[in-house]
């Protein structure tokens, strides 16, 4: 099945042209089934890339998915136009009363700061509050996921002497977790952060596994059952050039960055990197849309009800 999205987000050509199938909305009303509906709060600054990659992502199940771009309430996006947020988001605070199959919190580029220094920390704080009612399945990536772990379990995250940049190898911990199904033994996912949280921190208490991680670059995906969450700490929704991107933009900038690890073919950032996770990444994220379908409610308004 496609993925219904607004007829005009740049999104859609893009998509279309990779092949993924984008439906009209006088398509979707026609198939007699209820879509799964899945909320993107996109506080990315790139925001019409990282709609993208998710759109991408989840347009690749055979289910039906209608995708609702939200924003945080009163936060202005100084790096996506006004009239592309006022087109094709909807404030948290308008969404507040709907109920959605699943929900993903990207990361942010405010990692470095303290969480209660975010301008929209408390409004964050509620959206994880509300998930808890209204949405039966989360998937919380790169700050998002410490944002998440931190709000309900209290777990610290630590500043990284320099930044965890560029493309790692990890493991499964986890084989028989239905949300790993058909993964490889060994595995690369793009990793771009400042800070790091520690298996060492997590809570005895908590209830949450680890599935993933790197032997050099830490916790990668955690399942919080208590709390129907994935945590997600790496970018396994980057396009191939996007850590490209990130090096460029900041060696323009005059400021100093490594070369992303294991990213451009022998080091030569003049060579185009080859993508080793995309396989990985869909399949991720169709085993995720699967669970939830699988354990959903047909009735939208049952989500949230024990």
């Amino acid at each position: 099945m496609p993925i219904k999205i607004p007829n005009d987000l740049p999104a859609r050509s893009v998509l279309e042209a990779e092949g993924v199938m984008v439906m009209l909305e006088a398509q979707a009303v026609r198939q007699d089934i209820r879509p799964m509906r899945i909320g993107l709060l996109n506080l990315m600054p790139n925001k019409v890339k990282t709609e993208t990659q998710f759109a991408r992502l989840l347009g690749a199940s055979p289910l039906q998915v209608e995708l609702t771009l939200v924003k945080m309430t009163n936060h202005v996006p100084r790096n996506t136009p006004a009239d592309h947020i006022l087109s094709f988001y909807r404030d948290w605070e308008d969404v507040q009363a709907e109920k959605f199959d699943g929900f993903i919190v990207t990361g942010a580029p405010v990692e470095t700061m303290a969480f209660d220094q975010v301008t929209y920390w408390d409004e964050l704080r509620r959206v994880f509050d509300w998930t808890q009612t209204n949405v039966h399945g989360c998937f919380n990536i790169c700050w998002g996921a410490q944002a998440a772990v931190h709000h309900f379990h209290g777990v610290p995250k630590h500043g990284l002497p320099q930044k965890k940049f560029g493309v790692y190898r990890h493991r499964i911990v986890e084989p028989a977790s239905p949300y790993l199904r058909g993964f490889s033994d060994d595995f690369t996912i793009p990793v771009s952060r400042w800070t790091e949280n520690r298996r060492e921190d997590l809570p005895a208490a908590s209830g949450m596994k680890v599935l993933m991680e790197s032997d050099d670059a830490g916790l990668c995906l955690l399942e919080d059952a208590g709390h129907r969450s994935l945590h997600m700490f790496n970018h396994v929704e980057y396009d191939t050039d996007t850590l490209g991107d990130e090096y460029f933009r900041d060696v323009a900038a005059g400021k100093a960055i490594a070369l992303p690890y294991d990213y451009f073919p022998g080091n030569d950032p003049e060579r185009r990197p080859q993508n080793r996770w995309r396989s990985h990444a869909h399949l991720l994220f169709g085993n995720w849309i699967n669970q939830l379908y699988q354990t959903t409610p047909y009735d939208l308004g049952d989500i949230g009800k024990g």
